[in-house]
């Protein structure tokens, strides 16, 4: 038996302005854009290359979501970007105008950053060893 998890829920503000960043500016695919209703799509992006997990976005559309957009994990890192190349993507979200919360640093996992996206969510840029 294989199971994986295929999608983690992001609520955002907006549909597209969370487009524009994890598209834009990370550089993710746009896998899927469905309207559901008149304010309700199915939104899935991913990493380039990726071919499992999906990151569902979810445009808030109650008081109890809008309160948690940017802070799903309490403050700590909500999410992990691996890459097979640390130096070629850190240089590539700075230039797209990603704020990075610290300067790179080697731990014994590997190479390191911490960066935010727009709404607050705090993301590891991660080269593993």
């Amino acid at each position: 038996m294989k199971q994986i998890i295929g999608a983690v829920t992001l609520v955002v503000p907006d549909y597209d302005e969370a487009i524009d960043f994890y598209v834009g500016s990370l550089g993710f695919e746009l896998i899927e854009d469905t309207p559901l209703s008149e304010t309700k799509r199915w939104v899935l992006v991913a990493p380039k290359g990726s071919t499992e997990t999906r990151l569902l976005l979810a445009q808030a559309d109650a008081p109890a979501q809008a309160a948690s957009i940017g802070n799903q994990a309490g403050g700590r890192v909500f999410l992990f970007l691996d890459t097979d190349d640390f130096d070629r993507d850190y240089k590539s979200m700075v230039t797209a105008g990603v704020t990075f919360l610290e300067s790179p640093r080697s731990e014994p996992y590997g190479k390191v950053a911490v960066f935010q996206d727009p709404f607050g969510n705090k993301w590891d840029l991660i080269e593993k060893t």
